[in-house]
């Protein structure tokens, strides 16, 4: 997950604070000394506490996936494995202040994609056909057209109009739809914490 360091006129720098909460990694801003919770991005204690810096728009894929489509790229180097994990075992959540709903992968990659409305926006959460491991929440509205999307071999194709789209950057591909589809931005979960940092939010199953 990726937030925006800045709050009002300050430009925040912070650190791993080294305790958890939730179940999930705290930061400390150097400025103040606020706790500041990783998933939600509030300050939980200190004299920051209930402010929240935003949550970007980003990716989630594998490096090899990621380096095919932007070939430059520039990556960290710092000591580092497997994190034993699975992608699988993970939920999906979509956090838009008035709703929040999450969307567990294993189901997800039985469907790929999941046409829904959250607070109101259109969006479409996909499990990249091509790359098990990679997953993104785009916008539905693109342009002036309201997709519909599904998967069809290895790319998405909105069943309105025929126009098939890149499932990993939003491209369209082919068809009347010229606008790339915006990436929102969402993050992943383990299915306990889900309630303990959404205690409201819906959670979809493939029975939806």
């Amino acid at each position: 997950m990726v937030h925006r360091r800045t709050l009002g006129d300050d430009t925040l720098v912070f650190g791993v604070h080294g305790a958890l909460w939730g179940n999930a990694m705290t930061w400390w801003d150097h400025d103040t000394g606020s706790i500041w919770s990783q998933p939600t991005g509030e300050a939980i204690a200190g004299p920051r506490k209930g402010d929240t810096v935003e949550l970007l728009p980003s990716q989630f894929t594998t490096w090899s996936a990621w380096l095919a489509d932007h070939p430059d790229s520039l990556a960290l180097d710092a000591p580092g494995g497997n994190s034993g994990f699975d992608l699988g075992d993970f939920h999906i959540v979509v956090d838009f202040g008035a709703e929040a709903r999450s969307y567990p992968v294993a189901d997800l990659r039985r469907v790929n994609v999941v046409n829904d409305v959250v607070a109101g926006v259109e969006i479409a959460v996909v499990s990249d056909p091509t790359s098990p491991q990679s997953w993104n929440v785009f916008s539905r509205r693109v342009g002036d057209n309201l997709v519909e999307l599904a998967v069809e071999g290895d790319v998405l194709v909105d069943t309105v109009t025929g126009t098939t789209f890149d499932p990993a950057r939003g491209l369209p591909l082919g068809g009347p739809i010229t606008e790339i589809m915006d990436i929102l931005p969402a993050l992943t979960s383990f299915p306990d914490d889900v309630a303990t940092f959404w205690p409201n939010a819906e959670v979809w199953t493939i029975e939806n």
